[in-house]
């Protein structure tokens, strides 16, 4: 059976207790059964998931709430002008983008149950602060230090992930918290709705009361994290003996890990790997031009919709608070969506042919909001709904792959963050697409993501390409060539003759 074959996790699986001597090692081997994987896939999904989804819904709600904010007059109080607001949107991604590569190697050296609750605190302090700027500069520095702090946790999350879950598993639970990016943006419509209704209390305005309190929230939800996130399994509590070690072979089965000392127990700080020179490696692969440009694609057309949607729909003729309200649709469905196509993807493991079906559903969506010459407000809406659906669901697929092709581990976090550091500066490109001078059609902005998408989408085709045919010169080599050293192994990573990409 090729490693990367969803078939693997089909099969039963025979286990020999590692911890057994070869003199007491019985000959008979221990069956684990599909029953137990799934049930001890089940343990983990209770216990790492939610705790995941709720960080990352609030990150994305703690960044995407100014689009909330400023339909409700954040410009016209902090008296911005021209496209000073663009740009406070623009800035975020800056430090952003830059610190994800490091972000990760420090989550690797502290640990994830300090590292990302720790950033959470800074991030729910920044915005808190926002609530209470008072003219563009104060603006601009808020949303620096919001991107600075939030910078290692989206990449984090999806090399955490990596720790927990075998590759053929991956997508759907990454699918799992990555909806909450788009269940942020129909609770972010919502809650602005509601705590509009604060306009006045304490003398602030409704806009600032949306920063002030859910960065607050944010900050209460950090201290709880403290003792939710765990590390890795090897020091799980909520997991038996027996467990971590099915799961370790879990883990292994289609590893170039799998039959090395590291791997044997496939921790954050694995022996034998140099962790500079795996770094180094993810950034000369081949893989990371693609990974990178394919995630960029996609992002510039996730922060252009997250970032202008109320502002869209206001320009479609509906008033402030109703245009809140209207953003709600649009994220329940892709949230559906993203659910839908995470679980199929892993149960076909065909991420790519996945993701190409949503970048072109994003490409269709867009083409129906700039296509007709008359502005038709309907068509628009629902260019933009189409889109959605398309778009929330294609990011953990295009991680998943990054996650499933990268090895070894240090190697797989520096990688995936280069990718969505990378990927992450779309946004600031996007940031800067809708402008005022451009309603109510925003024909433009429309266009530019539109192009991103198809960029996006040839990058992945020509990435499915590439990888199938790298696989089949490696199925050609033959069994007897791929006999290598633990050594070689380990330090040939996803180069061995023996790994498989996903397609």
């Amino acid at each position: 059976m090729e490693v990367g074959q969803t078939k693997e996790a089909l099969e039963p699986i025979h286990l020999e207790d590692q911890s057994q001597t070869p003199a007491s090692k019985p000959h008979t081997e221990d069956v684990v059964s599909e029953e137990e994987r799934q049930r001890i896939l089940r343990k983990i999904d209770l216990r790492v998931v939610p705790i995941l989804a709720v960080l990352y819904l609030l990150s994305f709600l703690d960044r995407g709430s100014i689009g909330n904010a400023n339909v409700l007059g954040l410009s016209a109080d902090l008296g911005l002008v021209g496209n000073q607001y663009n740009w406070a949107l623009t800035i975020f991604f800056f430090p952003y983008s830059f610190m994800e590569p490091f972000c990760n190697l420090l989550l690797v050296k502290f640990s994830p149950s300090r590292w990302l609750p720790s950033i959470m605190v800074f991030w729910g302090i920044a915005t808190t602060l926002t609530g209470i700027v008072h003219n563009y500069s104060g603006l601009l520095a808020a949303r620096f230090f919001l991107g600075m702090t939030e910078a290692g946790l989206f990449p984090g999350i999806a090399f955490y992930m990596s720790l927990w879950y075998p590759r053929e598993n991956a997508q759907f639970r990454l699918a799992m918290v990555f909806a909450s990016a788009s269940m942020a943006g129909a609770f972010s419509g919502l809650l602005a709705y509601l705590i509009d209704k604060m306009d006045g209390v304490g003398g602030l305005e409704g806009w600032r009361w949306i920063f002030i309190l859910e960065g607050i929230l944010t900050v209460v939800v950090a201290v709880f994290a403290y003792f939710l996130v765990m590390d890795e399994p090897a020091t799980a509590k909520f997991l038996t003996d027996r467990e971590k070690l099915v799961l370790r072979k879990l883990l292994n089965e289609g590893s170039v890990e799998s039959n090395t000392e590291s791997a044997n127990n496939p921790t954050l700080g694995q022996k034998g790997e140099k962790k500079s020179s795996y770094a180094w490696k993810a950034f000369t692969d081949w893989q990371t031009i693609f990974h990178a440009i394919n995630y960029w694609g996609m992002a510039t057309a996730v922060y252009a919709l997250s970032l202008f949607l109320p502002t869209i729909i206001n320009g479609l003729g509906y008033t402030a608070q109703i245009a809140q309200l209207l953003t709600i649709p649009v994220y329940a469905a892709s949230t559906i969506f993203t659910l839908v196509v995470g679980y199929y993807a892993d149960k076909t493991g065909k991420r790519g042919i996945f993701a190409m079906g949503c970048y072109i559903a994003v490409f269709v969506g867009f083409l129906i909001a700039v296509a007709p010459s008359n502005f038709i407000p309907g068509l628009s809406y629902a260019g933009c709904f189409i889109a959605a659906c398309g778009m929330y669901p294609s990011i953990p697929c295009l991680l998943a792959l990054a996650s499933n092709n990268y090895a070894p581990h240090t190697k797989r976090a520096v990688g995936m963050a280069i990718q969505i550091g990378f990927g992450t500066m779309g946004g600031a490109a996007a940031a800067n697409f809708y402008k005022k001078t451009d309603a109510p059609r925003y024909r433009l902005g429309h266009s530019l993501v539109l192009t991103f998408a198809s960029l996006g989408l040839l990058t992945v085709v020509g990435y499915y390409l590439l990888c199938r045919k790298i696989n089949k010169k490696r199925d050609a080599l033959g069994p007897e060539a791929r006999i290598l050293t633990e050594k070689e192994v380990l330090e040939l990573g996803d180069k061995a003759p023996s790994f498989r990409y996903k397609l």
